[in-house]
């Protein structure tokens, strides 16, 4: 295979990890954000704090690794992409660092009003962060992004149909793989009473990210017509489908068995179905008028790119995997209970 290829395909792995984990950990704050006053969802923060507290600064090394192999391997792509979207770009590196900020505040927080206020701003930002990825996604998905130097628009590039839609089904997936994985969680601690809330929550935010996801096809037929015709017809046919079976039979487990854990399992399969179907439809072009093999650096460059990450995996890949493995097996805490309020204790400070 290419070389041009091979790093396209690691490209896009690393986009899918970053939308399992990164997006899930999203996800966890918007459930945060819906979760009732501080009495009332205490018991679910408590669950999103004790899922996510672990892995959220892990699951950054996939956002980081995607734009590395981008500016190093299709470097006019990646100028392109970052002058013209550089405001929801921006407005992403913001979100980022709020969410980071304030969920490590909130958990050192002890007054009910640092707690309320530090939650807002995590919740907010799990919020706004993955709508601006969604928008930067669609402007690349409808062809609004030309290339060369801040050549597109500044506002249009990402305020427009598909970007709209494609923010708030981007929000909606991070929600939807949130609480597939929170359902488990509270499964596997002993909550019946968390499994079943969030069973109901993944329920609902899973006939939204299908409609969503509807809709977006009717948007794209008017919006980006090229790429509507390849989703539908071409290579990316049979991925779509996939995610379209996928997402049936993620809804059929959640309301007629408990099969949480191989819930979890077709829920990602629903997710990557659709960004591999976005994938495979949009290659060869990267850009209007601009393939992957003339937008590629040289093979040199991409020879010790490739080589380079080689040696960093052999040292990443079973750090990562170990630590995820890690925080997923059973800790104790509420582990074989009976799924009473205690299983996630939140202590709140009302001084």
């Amino acid at each position: 295979m290419p070389l041009p290829e091979i790093l396209l395909g690691l490209l896009w792995i690393g986009v899918t990890a970053y939308v399992l984990f990164g997006g899930a950990d999203f996800g966890g704050g918007v459930w945060d954000l819906l979760a009732g006053g501080a009495e009332r969802g205490a018991r679910q923060r408590a669950l999103v704090e004790h899922a996510i507290g672990p892995v959220w600064e892990a699951n950054h090394v996939w956002l980081i690794f995607v734009i590395v192999l981008a500016w190093t391997g299709v470097p006019s792509v990646f100028a392109a992409v970052a002058s013209t979207l550089y405001i929801p770009l921006t407005l992403t590196a913001l979100g980022i660092i709020a969410r980071g900020s304030a969920f490590a505040f909130r958990k050192a927080s002890t007054l009910l009003w640092q707690r309320r206020l530090f939650g807002a701003a995590f919740a907010f930002s799990s919020v706004v962060t993955p709508f601006f990825l969604g928008t930067v996604a669609g402007a690349i998905a409808s062809g609004r992004v030309p290339p060369g130097i801040a050549e597109g628009d500044l506002a249009a590039s990402w305020l427009n149909p598909t970007s709209l839609v494609s923010g708030a089904l981007a929000v909606g997936t991070a929600a939807y793989l949130a609480a597939v994985y929170l359902t488990r969680d509270a499964q596997r601690a002993g909550d019946a009473g968390l499994a079943a809330a969030f069973r109901r929550r993944a329920l609902a935010a899973g006939v939204v990210v299908g409609g969503l996801s509807a809709v977006g096809l009717v948007v794209l037929r008017a919006d980006a017509p090229r790429l509507f015709d390849r989703l539908t017809t071409g290579a990316a046919l049979p991925l779509l489908a996939l995610s379209v079976a996928a997402g049936v039979v993620s809804l059929a487990l959640l309301a007629w068995t408990r099969a949480f854990l191989a819930v979890r399992v077709t829920a990602a399969l629903a997710v990557v179905g659709l960004l591999w179907g976005w994938g495979v439809g949009q290659y060869p072009r990267l850009l209007p008028g601009v393939t992957l093999r003339e937008a590629a650096a040289t093979d040199a460059v991409l020879a010790a790119t490739l080589g380079a990450l080689a040696v960093g995996a052999v040292l990443l890949v079973p750090s990562l995997v170990w630590l995820y493995a890690t925080f997923q097996r059973g800790d104790g805490q509420g582990e074989g209970e009976s799924g009473d309020a205690g299983a996630f204790p939140r202590a709140e400070n009302n001084s």
